[in-house]
C-alpha cells in the first residue's frame, strides 16, 4: 500500500477551523486536562485505608480494580480509532483524539498510584465478572481493532458506541459518580477524590466527542450507521447493567450490604438515565445537517 501524500490540509486552506466541534473540545482538553497524578497527595488515603474494615476495603478494592483494568483496556485499544480518523484526513478529529490516549494513560497512572498508596500488589482478576469480561475482554478490543481490517462507517460507529457510550458513558461515568459521592459523604480519601474530579472531567469530554462523532457518521451515511448504533447500544446496555449487578452480588454474597451508602438502585438508575440522555441526543442529531453537527452551538455541550 502506498502512503505517499499529495497535499496537506493546513497548507490548502491556511488554517485550522477553530469552530469545529473537535477543536473546541481540544481547547477544553488543553485547559482542563493538564493534571498530573504524581502531584496528588495520597497520605490521608493511606491512613483512611488502614482504618477501614475488611468489607469496606473489599468494596473499594473491587471498584478500583474494575476502573484500573478498564482504563488500561481503553489505553491499549484506542489507537485503531485514531489511526482510522487520521487516514481519512480528518485533522481536527485527530488532533482532539490525541488527547484521549494521553488522558486514558494518565488514568491508568492514577490508579496505579492509588494501589501503591494502599499497599495492594496482589492479582485482582477475581473481581472481573462474566459481564465485565464480555465488555472489556471481548466487545471493546474486537470493536476497536476491527477498524484495522475494515474501517467502514458502520464499524466506526460500533467502535464509538462500545467505547464512548457504553464503556465511558455507562460504566465509567456511573462508577466514578457513585464512588466519588460515597467517599465524599464519608469524608474519606481526599487524594482519590481529587483524582476522580479530574477523571470525570476528562470522561465528560470524551463522551461529548463520541456524541459528535456518531452524529457526524449518521449525517454522512444515514440509516446503515444509525441501525448499527441502535443495535450495538441495545446489545451492550444489558451487559453493562449486568456489571453493576455483579459488583453488588459479589460483595453481598460475602459481606452483606455494601458499605458507604452505595446503592444498587442508585448505580442502575444513574446509568440508565445517562444512557437515555445520550441516546436522545443522538436521535435528535438525526434531524440536523452535517454543518449543524460539526459547527452548531450544542456540538460540544456537556454530554
Amino acid at each position: 500500500m502506498d502512503y505517499t501524500r499529495t497535499q496537506f490540509l493546513t497548507a490548502t486552506r491556511g488554517a485550522l477551523n477553530r469552530q469545529h466541534a473537535a477543536l473546541r473540545l481540544w481547547e477544553r482538553a488543553k485547559k482542563l486536562g493538564v493534571w498530573n497524578p504524581a502531584d496528588l497527595d495520597f497520605s490521608q488515603d493511606t491512613a483512611d485505608w488502614n482504618r477501614l474494615s475488611d468489607p469496606e476495603q473489599d468494596a473499594i478494592l473491587q471498584l478500583a480494580a474494575l476502573f484500573e483494568a478498564g482504563e488500561e483496556a481503553v489505553t491499549l485499544d484506542l489507537l485503531p480509532l485514531l489511526q482510522t480518523v487520521a487516514r481519512e484526513g480528518r485533522l481536527e478529529d485527530e488532533i482532539y483524539l490525541t488527547s484521549f490516549l494521553w488522558e486514558e494513560a494518565k488514568h491508568v497512572d492514577f490508579f496505579a498510584r492509588f494501589f501503591e498508596a494502599i499497599g495492594v500488589t496482589r492479582d485482582l482478576h477475581e473481581y472481573h465478572g462474566e459481564n465485565y469480561r464480555r465488555i472489556f475482554y471481548e466487545a471493546l478490543p474486537n470493536a476497536l481493532h476491527r477498524l484495522e481490517e475494515e474501517p467502514s462507517p458502520v464499524n466506526q460507529a460500533v467502535a464509538s458506541v462500545t467505547y464512548n457510550m457504553i464503556v465511558e458513558g455507562v460504566l465509567a461515568e456511573t462508577g466514578y459518580h457513585a464512588w466519588h459521592a460515597a467517599l465524599e459523604r464519608n469524608n474519606l480519601m481526599p487524594g482519590t477524590i481529587a483524582g476522580l474530579v479530574h477523571i470525570k472531567r476528562d470522561e465528560s469530554r470524551h463522551i461529548a466527542f463520541g456524541i459528535y462523532f456518531l452524529s457526524r457518521l449518521v449525517a454522512e451515511h444515514g440509516d446503515p450507521v444509525w441501525n448499527a448504533i441502535e443495535q450495538t447500544m441495545g446489545t451492550l446496555l444489558p451487559v453493562a447493567l449486568g456489571v453493576v449487578h455483579e459488583i453488588f452480588d459479589r460483595h453481598e454474597s460475602r459481606y452483606g450490604a455494601m458499605p458507604f451508602g452505595l446503592s444498587r438502585d442508585e448505580f442502575q438508575e444513574y446509568a440508565t438515565r445517562q444512557f437515555q440522555k445520550r441516546f436522545m441526543r443522538l436521535m435528535h442529531a438525526r434531524t440536523k445537517s452535517l454543518e449543524e453537527i460539526v459547527y452548531g452551538e450544542d456540538a460540544t455541550e456537556d454530554a
